[in-house]
Protein backbone atom coordinates (compact mmCIF):
# COMPACT_ATOMS: atom_id res chain seq x y z
CA UNK A 1 0.00 0.00 0.00
CA UNK A 2 1.00 3.63 -0.51
CA UNK A 3 1.77 5.05 2.94
CA UNK A 4 4.25 7.67 1.79
CA UNK A 5 1.79 10.53 1.29
CA UNK A 6 2.95 11.09 -2.31
CA UNK A 7 2.00 9.68 -5.67
CA UNK A 8 4.05 6.55 -6.23
CA UNK A 9 5.45 5.85 -9.69
CA UNK A 10 5.60 2.50 -11.42
CA UNK A 11 6.30 1.71 -15.03
CA UNK A 12 7.53 -0.57 -17.78
CA UNK A 13 10.96 -0.40 -19.41
CA UNK A 14 11.71 -1.67 -22.90
CA UNK A 15 12.90 -0.65 -26.35
CA UNK A 16 10.57 0.08 -28.00
CA UNK A 17 7.85 0.37 -25.38
CA UNK A 18 5.24 2.84 -26.67
CA UNK A 19 3.03 -0.06 -27.81
CA UNK A 20 2.74 -1.51 -24.29
CA UNK A 21 -0.77 -1.98 -22.93
CA UNK A 22 0.45 -2.45 -19.36
CA UNK A 23 -0.24 1.22 -18.44
CA UNK A 24 -3.90 0.73 -19.41
CA UNK A 25 -4.71 -2.08 -16.99
CA UNK A 26 -2.25 -1.20 -14.24
CA UNK A 27 -3.61 2.35 -13.97
CA UNK A 28 -7.15 0.95 -14.03
CA UNK A 29 -6.22 -1.25 -11.06
CA UNK A 30 -4.68 1.63 -9.09
CA UNK A 31 -7.74 3.78 -9.72
CA UNK A 32 -10.21 1.05 -8.75
CA UNK A 33 -8.43 0.36 -5.44
CA UNK A 34 -7.94 4.06 -4.69
CA UNK A 35 -4.15 3.77 -4.63
CA UNK A 36 -2.32 7.05 -5.21
CA UNK A 37 -0.01 5.77 -7.94
CA UNK A 38 0.67 6.10 -11.65
CA UNK A 39 2.16 3.64 -14.16
CA UNK A 40 4.07 4.98 -17.17
CA UNK A 41 6.29 3.63 -19.99
CA UNK A 42 10.03 4.34 -20.03
CA UNK A 43 11.77 3.75 -23.36
CA UNK A 44 15.37 2.77 -22.62
CA UNK A 45 18.02 1.73 -25.11
CA UNK A 46 20.08 -1.35 -24.15
CA UNK A 47 23.29 0.65 -23.86
CA UNK A 48 21.59 3.02 -21.38
CA UNK A 49 20.05 0.36 -19.14
CA UNK A 50 22.44 0.47 -16.19
CA UNK A 51 22.41 4.28 -15.97
CA UNK A 52 18.64 4.46 -16.47
CA UNK A 53 17.88 1.97 -13.70
CA UNK A 54 20.11 3.89 -11.30
CA UNK A 55 18.33 7.11 -12.23
CA UNK A 56 14.85 5.64 -11.83
CA UNK A 57 15.76 4.22 -8.44
CA UNK A 58 17.21 7.57 -7.37
CA UNK A 59 14.01 9.26 -8.54
CA UNK A 60 12.15 6.97 -6.11
CA UNK A 61 10.28 4.96 -8.74
CA UNK A 62 8.75 2.12 -6.74
CA UNK A 63 8.66 -0.74 -9.25
CA UNK A 64 9.01 -1.69 -12.89
CA UNK A 65 7.93 -4.25 -15.41
CA UNK A 66 10.64 -5.26 -17.85
CA UNK A 67 10.06 -6.18 -21.47
CA UNK A 68 12.14 -6.84 -24.59
CA UNK A 69 15.12 -6.51 -24.83
CA UNK A 70 16.00 -6.05 -21.15
CA UNK A 71 14.65 -9.17 -19.39
CA UNK A 72 17.98 -10.98 -19.26
CA UNK A 73 20.22 -7.95 -18.78
CA UNK A 74 18.41 -6.70 -15.66
CA UNK A 75 19.23 -9.93 -13.83
CA UNK A 76 22.88 -8.92 -13.58
CA UNK A 77 21.93 -5.47 -12.29
CA UNK A 78 19.76 -6.68 -9.41
CA UNK A 79 20.83 -6.97 -5.78
CA UNK A 80 18.57 -9.99 -5.22
CA UNK A 81 16.77 -12.40 -7.55
CA UNK A 82 13.95 -14.86 -6.88
CA UNK A 83 14.39 -18.59 -7.39
CA UNK A 84 12.25 -18.32 -10.52
CA UNK A 85 14.61 -15.74 -11.98
CA UNK A 86 17.52 -18.02 -11.13
CA UNK A 87 15.87 -20.91 -12.95
CA UNK A 88 14.59 -18.97 -15.97
CA UNK A 89 17.52 -16.58 -16.38
CA UNK A 90 15.27 -13.59 -16.99
CA UNK A 91 13.26 -11.09 -14.94
CA UNK A 92 10.17 -9.10 -15.88
CA UNK A 93 9.45 -7.39 -12.55
CA UNK A 94 11.64 -5.14 -10.40
CA UNK A 95 10.89 -3.79 -6.94
CA UNK A 96 13.01 -1.01 -5.48
CA UNK A 97 13.05 -1.44 -1.72
CA UNK A 98 15.33 0.15 0.90
CA UNK A 99 17.91 1.02 -1.72
CA UNK A 100 17.99 -2.48 -3.21
CA UNK A 101 16.80 -3.76 -6.59
CA UNK A 102 14.80 -6.99 -6.24
CA UNK A 103 14.12 -9.04 -9.39
CA UNK A 104 11.18 -11.38 -9.97
CA UNK A 105 9.72 -13.31 -12.88
CA UNK A 106 5.92 -13.35 -13.15
CA UNK A 107 5.74 -14.46 -16.79
CA UNK A 108 5.69 -18.12 -15.82
CA UNK A 109 2.83 -17.79 -13.33
CA UNK A 110 1.00 -15.50 -15.76
CA UNK A 111 1.21 -18.26 -18.36
CA UNK A 112 -0.03 -20.94 -15.97
CA UNK A 113 -2.94 -18.92 -14.64
CA UNK A 114 -4.08 -17.80 -18.08
CA UNK A 115 -3.91 -21.19 -19.82
CA UNK A 116 -5.44 -22.99 -16.85
CA UNK A 117 -8.53 -20.84 -17.37
CA UNK A 118 -9.25 -23.08 -20.38
CA UNK A 119 -7.43 -26.40 -19.79
CA UNK A 120 -5.83 -28.51 -17.05
CA UNK A 121 -2.11 -28.62 -17.83
CA UNK A 122 -1.06 -31.47 -15.54
CA UNK A 123 0.82 -34.12 -17.49
CA UNK A 124 0.01 -32.69 -20.92
CA UNK A 125 2.20 -33.26 -23.96
CA UNK A 126 3.21 -29.88 -25.37
CA UNK A 127 4.83 -28.55 -28.53
CA UNK A 128 6.73 -25.37 -27.63
CA UNK A 129 7.61 -23.10 -30.56
CA UNK A 130 10.54 -20.74 -30.00
CA UNK A 131 13.52 -20.55 -27.68
CA UNK A 132 13.68 -16.93 -26.47
CA UNK A 133 12.98 -15.34 -23.10
CA UNK A 134 9.25 -16.05 -23.22
CA UNK A 135 9.92 -19.68 -24.12
CA UNK A 136 12.11 -19.99 -21.02
CA UNK A 137 9.29 -18.84 -18.76
CA UNK A 138 6.76 -21.09 -20.50
CA UNK A 139 9.09 -24.10 -20.32
CA UNK A 140 9.62 -23.49 -16.60
CA UNK A 141 5.86 -23.28 -16.05
CA UNK A 142 5.11 -26.42 -18.04
CA UNK A 143 7.72 -28.45 -16.18
CA UNK A 144 6.10 -27.30 -12.92
CA UNK A 145 3.00 -29.12 -14.17
CA UNK A 146 4.94 -32.28 -15.11
CA UNK A 147 4.31 -31.76 -18.82
CA UNK A 148 6.25 -33.59 -21.53
CA UNK A 149 7.61 -30.71 -23.61
CA UNK A 150 8.89 -30.90 -27.17
CA UNK A 151 10.67 -27.81 -28.43
CA UNK A 152 11.24 -26.55 -31.96
CA UNK A 153 13.11 -23.44 -33.01
CA UNK A 154 14.46 -22.35 -36.37
CA UNK A 155 17.93 -22.02 -34.84
CA UNK A 156 18.36 -25.53 -33.52
CA UNK A 157 21.26 -24.68 -31.21
CA UNK A 158 19.07 -22.31 -29.20
CA UNK A 159 16.43 -25.03 -28.85
CA UNK A 160 19.12 -27.43 -27.67
CA UNK A 161 20.35 -24.95 -25.05
CA UNK A 162 16.83 -24.50 -23.69
CA UNK A 163 16.17 -28.24 -23.80
CA UNK A 164 19.27 -28.91 -21.73
CA UNK A 165 18.28 -26.24 -19.19
CA UNK A 166 14.78 -27.60 -18.56
CA UNK A 167 14.86 -31.24 -19.65
CA UNK A 168 12.93 -30.82 -22.91
CA UNK A 169 13.10 -32.84 -26.13
CA UNK A 170 14.17 -31.11 -29.36
CA UNK A 171 12.28 -31.99 -32.55
CA UNK A 172 13.37 -31.42 -36.12
CA UNK A 173 10.02 -30.01 -37.21
CA UNK A 174 6.63 -29.26 -35.59
CA UNK A 175 4.92 -31.66 -37.97
CA UNK A 176 6.82 -34.70 -36.69
CA UNK A 177 5.32 -34.43 -33.21
CA UNK A 178 2.07 -32.51 -33.79
CA UNK A 179 -0.10 -35.61 -33.93
CA UNK A 180 1.11 -36.70 -30.49
CA UNK A 181 0.67 -33.49 -28.47
CA UNK A 182 -2.27 -31.96 -26.62
CA UNK A 183 -1.12 -28.35 -26.57
CA UNK A 184 0.71 -26.06 -29.03
CA UNK A 185 2.31 -22.89 -27.63
CA UNK A 186 3.82 -20.20 -29.87
CA UNK A 187 6.32 -17.92 -28.13
CA UNK A 188 7.87 -16.57 -31.37
CA UNK A 189 7.02 -13.28 -33.11
CA UNK A 190 5.82 -15.12 -36.23
CA UNK A 191 2.30 -13.88 -36.95
CA UNK A 192 2.85 -10.45 -35.46
CA UNK A 193 3.53 -8.59 -38.70
CA UNK A 194 3.10 -11.12 -41.49
CA UNK A 195 1.18 -14.15 -42.67
CA UNK A 196 4.15 -16.51 -42.43
CA UNK A 197 3.38 -19.91 -40.93
CA UNK A 198 5.40 -21.89 -38.41
CA UNK A 199 4.18 -25.23 -39.77
CA UNK A 200 1.33 -26.69 -41.81
CA UNK A 201 -1.68 -25.43 -39.85
CA UNK A 202 -3.98 -27.79 -41.77
CA UNK A 203 -2.64 -30.54 -39.49
CA UNK A 204 -4.32 -29.04 -36.44
CA UNK A 205 -7.38 -30.91 -35.16
CA UNK A 206 -10.16 -29.97 -32.76
CA UNK A 207 -8.37 -32.05 -30.11
CA UNK A 208 -5.50 -29.54 -29.96
CA UNK A 209 -5.36 -26.61 -27.56
CA UNK A 210 -3.54 -23.67 -29.21
CA UNK A 211 -1.95 -20.77 -27.32
CA UNK A 212 -0.21 -17.85 -29.05
CA UNK A 213 1.48 -15.25 -26.85
CA UNK A 214 0.88 -12.52 -29.45
CA UNK A 215 -2.02 -10.20 -28.53
CA UNK A 216 -3.98 -10.49 -31.75
CA UNK A 217 -5.60 -13.05 -34.02
CA UNK A 218 -2.54 -14.47 -35.73
CA UNK A 219 -2.72 -16.95 -38.61
CA UNK A 220 -2.13 -19.70 -36.03
CA UNK A 221 -5.10 -18.62 -33.90
CA UNK A 222 -7.24 -18.17 -37.00
CA UNK A 223 -6.44 -21.73 -38.08
CA UNK A 224 -7.16 -23.02 -34.58
CA UNK A 225 -10.57 -21.35 -34.59
CA UNK A 226 -11.35 -22.77 -38.02
CA UNK A 227 -10.57 -26.26 -36.72
CA UNK A 228 -12.70 -25.78 -33.58
CA UNK A 229 -9.72 -25.95 -31.21
CA UNK A 230 -9.63 -24.46 -27.76
CA UNK A 231 -7.50 -21.33 -28.24
CA UNK A 232 -6.03 -18.39 -26.40
CA UNK A 233 -4.04 -15.36 -27.51
CA UNK A 234 -1.58 -13.37 -25.41
CA UNK A 235 -4.00 -11.02 -23.64
CA UNK A 236 -4.85 -13.28 -20.67
CA UNK A 237 -1.16 -13.97 -19.95
CA UNK A 238 -0.40 -10.25 -20.21
CA UNK A 239 -2.97 -9.47 -17.53
CA UNK A 240 -2.07 -12.34 -15.22
CA UNK A 241 1.66 -11.62 -15.25
CA UNK A 242 0.91 -7.94 -14.64
CA UNK A 243 -1.48 -8.81 -11.83
CA UNK A 244 1.23 -10.79 -10.07
CA UNK A 245 3.62 -7.84 -10.47
CA UNK A 246 0.92 -5.59 -8.97
CA UNK A 247 0.69 -7.94 -5.97
CA UNK A 248 4.48 -7.86 -5.47
CA UNK A 249 4.62 -4.06 -5.62
CA UNK A 250 1.58 -3.19 -3.51
CA UNK A 251 0.78 -6.20 -1.35
CA UNK A 252 -2.82 -5.84 -2.57
CA UNK A 253 -4.99 -8.41 -4.30
CA UNK A 254 -5.16 -7.27 -7.95
CA UNK A 255 -8.66 -6.58 -9.33
CA UNK A 256 -8.48 -9.01 -12.26
CA UNK A 257 -11.93 -8.30 -13.64
CA UNK A 258 -11.21 -4.57 -13.73
CA UNK A 259 -7.85 -5.13 -15.41
CA UNK A 260 -9.37 -7.37 -18.09
CA UNK A 261 -12.30 -5.04 -18.68
CA UNK A 262 -9.96 -2.08 -19.23
CA UNK A 263 -8.45 -3.88 -22.25
CA UNK A 264 -11.72 -4.67 -24.02
CA UNK A 265 -11.29 -1.64 -26.28
CA UNK A 266 -7.82 -2.84 -27.25
CA UNK A 267 -8.82 -6.28 -28.47
CA UNK A 268 -9.10 -8.40 -25.32
CA UNK A 269 -11.13 -11.48 -26.40
CA UNK A 270 -14.80 -11.34 -25.53
CA UNK A 271 -15.85 -14.58 -27.23
CA UNK A 272 -15.42 -18.14 -25.99
CA UNK A 273 -12.03 -19.86 -26.47
CA UNK A 274 -13.93 -22.61 -28.28
CA UNK A 275 -15.77 -20.22 -30.59
CA UNK A 276 -15.04 -21.16 -34.22
CA UNK A 277 -14.12 -18.48 -36.75
CA UNK A 278 -17.13 -17.19 -38.66
CA UNK A 279 -16.69 -17.52 -42.43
Amino acid sequence: MNLSGRTEVYGVIGYPVSHSLSPVFQNAAFSFLGIDAVYVPFEIKPEDLREALAGLKKARVRGLNVTIPHKEAVVGLADWVSQEVEAIGAANTLLFSEGRTLAYNTDWIGFLRSVEEIVDLDGKRVLLLGAGGSARAVAYALKRRSCQVYIWNRTKSRAEDLAERFGLEVVGSPEEILGSVDLVVNTTSVGLRDEEKLFNYDLLTQDHVVVDLIYRETPLIKAAREKGCLWQNGFPMLVHQGAESFRIWTGCEPPLKVMKRSLRGYGYPTDSPRTPLKT
